[in-house]
């Protein structure tokens, strides 16, 4: 079995960047009030995380903010998955519902996530309603593209032998189409995962009191750049690390995705 192997390589690009950051900003080039030097910033980063220093006004404030965050991306992604799993499978297995759903869906993905927001406000108010509901709604459609193509492409032997071997109805779906889709399926998953954090941004600058996007959009305000670069490389971070968690548990209910080289 291929295990996950870290590439060094990864790393020489950040590395170079994070060095020529430095030296704009002891040099003058990169004023401290728009981009802080990587030293200040890693202060802020560790003071947010572990309130040691008390340089800034969410000393010590980073796990309460991120659980928040977590939490309404969790919900978020598992409302999405619910709905673009279901609907997915059916427009990819009827092409009667695909006829009267799949056209409707598509129009309404055409829509940009920021054009849902004065809706959302009024259909939901400021606050965490209207954040789960943009995060549902943005995350939903990879999920529901990559679930229909792939289930409309299930090859037609597949189910053939499925029948032949006595499967039907559920039987079938649970045994053959389900896994020789997953693949195609697990890859809307992580696309609409990452989507999900995207959006959190933009819900909790609405309003809500506690998240990684309430903390840039106070840092915006009180024009701390510094605190708003510190709370996007905790969102990286905790996107990267979901993803990854999402991709092991793929790859454990499907192994031969692990002979995969993309989505490493």
């Amino acid at each position: 079995m291929k295990r996950w192997k870290f590439d060094p390589l990864a790393l020489v690009l950040p590395a170079l960047m994070v060095v020529l950051w430095y030296f704009a900003s002891a040099s003058g080039l990169l004023p401290a009030y728009k981009l802080p030097s990587p030293v200040d910033l890693f202060y802020v980063l560790a003071d947010f995380a572990t309130g040691a220093f008390g340089v800034t006004p969410y000393a010590g404030t980073l796990l309460t903010h991120l659980l928040c965050s977590l939490q309404r991306v969790a919900c978020g992604f598992a409302i999405a998955t619910a709905c673009g799993l279901t609907l997915g499978f059916a427009t990819g297995l009827l092409p009667l519902l695909r006829r009267l759903l799949d056209p409707l869906i598509h129009v309404i993905r055409a829509v940009p996530g920021i054009g849902w927001l004065p809706v959302a406000i009024v259909w939901f108010g400021v606050g965490e309603g209207n954040t789960l509901f943009l995060i549902s709604l943005a995350a939903f459609f990879p999920i529901y593209v990559n679930t229909a193509h792939a289930a409309a492409t299930v090859p037609g032997q597949l189910t053939k032998a499925g029948r032949m071997m006595g499967a039907r109805g559920l039987t079938l779906f649970r045994t053959v189409i389900f896994p020789a889709s997953f693949p195609e399926v697990a890859v809307g998953l992580r696309l609409g995962l990452g989507v999900a954090w995207a959006y959190l941004v933009l819900g909790e600058v609405t309003g809500v009191a506690t998240g990684l996007g309430a903390v840039m959009n106070d840092g915006r305000m009180l024009g701390h750049v510094d605190i708003v670069l510190s709370a996007m490389i905790v969102i990286a971070a905790a996107g990267k690390l979901t993803d990854l968690l999402l991709l092991a548990a793929c790859r454990a209910y499907c192994p031969q995705m692990r002979k995969r080289r993309g989505g490493k």
